[in-house]
């Protein structure tokens, strides 16, 4: 049967056609990634319009990232009942649709409900993409697609806030849904002109409605209390124990149910496949020490440094220009060098970077912080693209969806965890220290007795100058604790190195597609 679709279907895009089918795939991952982040630094501006806290305007952002992360599990299921250029194209249009909705919101209650349609449609979007460029490019070239692949990943998180502060401030925010909206329907007719008469196979099954409640449930709760779980004090809330106590339980099920299941949701089989496993595993703990770093530097910028958000985000920025410049490169010789070698040299930059990092104090200039960064980006064109072929070799070309969408979803999830882990210890490693270091003011410390008197002398009143000794105190207490996480990240990164020699050659970056067209 398979031979037979393969001999009617048309031969695969070339020349100016696969260009344009790629910009069409990468601008609809682009989209749906930027507005993971984009609406970040928009939410007091959102609150005060829609007349709402910034506590509750958070839900503009949790509820995106609860509903995206249900439904990625979901793309390999969706695809082969429905076919994945039919799944992209659905996806993309309605995403699109719900983009133009969310900026025509008249209240913080309807834009939450399309932002929650908003993140469930986006969900295949990412893996599908990647599996459509890796079914669409011949197999010498599939390291260039997965290369292209990785730079919309990388690039929008962090271009998502700068965008998303500007247009705010210099327009207004309902234009950081707006602008989704030429870039959807060019990304939608493109892709199903170019792709609609080489739609996948599909397959008829029933369906598994005991694995999706249970996996919307455990999912959904896991990623509400990973949200709120600091504004909430962890542990000590009711809600976060309650939160944690049904996602494991249905967590727990759903795992049990869907190794049991004769047609599952979700094919937890694929971690049966060792390269899979290893390539999911160092791209989702990769990802969450990376991504804690990518939330913690610019905060630590903006509240000690006196950064605006727009120069903390020119700050972390630099990181996607190197990416951009080694991706094809890296693509290019993805095929002739042994991955487990282009992992380990990203993990050794990354590390090496971290350690580089974590010896700054109160006066780094920007350009001490902008070179750090700069070089990161050749460690980015390293790690995604080799982990993705990692994780996608020895697996059937009809897997790809599945295994594009539970990789995803782990990685997405691990950059919550990371988000969370890395902003609470952040923050109680700063109260630590801090804590410590106000130990040494007092009258029996001549250090600190001689700093006030020295400000003293310099007109300052006692009550002004213990104001400002408390605020270096301060600066010097989160500047250690943010020292403490590079240093961590630093030695996690390095033993990531150990976790992808696991993987076993042969890594063909797409085995079983059927060869070339």
């Amino acid at each position: 049967m398979s031979a037979q679709i393969q001999q009617v279907q048309p031969p695969r895009p070339q020349g100016a056609v696969l260009a344009l089918m790629t910009l069409a795939l990468s601008l609809g991952t682009f989209m749906q990634v930027l507005d993971t982040s984009i609406a970040n630094v928009s939410i007091p501006a959102i609150a005060g319009d829609l007349g709402a806290s910034p506590d509750q305007g958070a839900w503009v952002i949790t509820s995106f990232a609860v509903s995206n992360a249900i439904m990625l599990p979901l793309t390999g299921w969706l695809a082969r009942r429905i076919g994945e250029v039919r799944l992209f194209v659905l996806a993309t249009s309605l995403f699109t649709v719900a983009s133009w909705a969310c900026g025509l919101a008249p209240n913080l209650t309807t834009l939450i409900a399309f932002r929650v349609c908003q993140g469930a449609v986006a969900g295949p979007m990412i893996p599908l993409s990647q599996s459509l460029l890796l079914a669409n490019y011949p197999n010498h070239k599939k390291g260039m697609a997965l290369a292209l692949w990785s730079m919309t990943v990388v690039i929008a998180p962090i271009f998502g806030p700068i965008m998303g502060g500007w247009i705010t401030d210099n327009i207004s925010w309902p234009w950081i849904f707006y602008i989704n909206i030429p870039v959807g329907i060019f990304s939608t007719i493109a892709t199903w002109q170019i792709l609609k008469r080489r739609e996948t196979p599909t397959v008829r099954r029933p369906i598994d409605a005991v694995g999706m409640i249970l996996l919307a449930v455990g999912v959904g709760s896991m990623q509400i209390l990973l949200d709120k779980g600091d504004d909430l004090g962890w542990f000590g809330s009711s809600t976060i124990v309650a939160l944690a106590a049904v996602s494991t339980v249905a967590l727990s099920f759903f795992l049990v149910w869907e190794l049991t299941e004769k047609h599952p949701v979700v094919d937890l089989h694929l971690f049966l496949n060792r390269n899979f496993t290893v390539g999911t595993i160092a791209t989702s703990l990769g990802y969450l020490t990376f991504f804690g770093n990518v939330v913690i530097f610019p905060l630590w910028l903006q509240t000690q440094m006196n950064y605006t958000a727009t120069w903390a985000g020119l700050a972390a920025a630099p990181i996607g220009i190197l990416s951009v410049v080694f991706s094809p490169i890296v693509g290019r010789i993805l095929h002739r060098v042994d991955l487990r070698v282009l992992a380990t040299f990203s993990f050794l930059i990354f590390a090496g970077i971290s350690f580089w990092t974590s010896h700054f104090n109160t006066d780094v200039s920007y350009f001490q912080l902008f070179m750090p960064r700069l070089v990161q980006g050749i460690a980015m064109a390293c790690f995604f693209i080799p982990l993705a072929s990692m994780s996608l070799s020895g697996l059937q070309a009809d897997q790809f969806a599945s295994a594009a969408g539970l990789s995803n979803f782990l990685r997405i999830l691990a950059g919550s965890f990371g988000t969370s882990l890395s902003i609470t210890l952040w923050q109680r490693r700063s109260i630590l220290h801090y804590s410590q270091l106000m130990e040494h003011i007092s009258a029996f410390n001549t250090i600190s007795v001689r700093a006030l008197h020295h400000l003293k002398q310099l007109g300052m009143s006692s009550g002004a100058a213990l104001t400002l000794l408390d605020g270096v105190v301060t600066r010097q207490a989160v500047m250690i604790a943010t020292d403490e996480l590079f240093w961590v990240s630093g030695v996690i990164f390095l033993s990531l190195i150990v976790v992808v020699w696991f993987a076993r050659p042969p890594f063909a970056a797409a085995a079983g597609t059927g060869g070339e067209h």
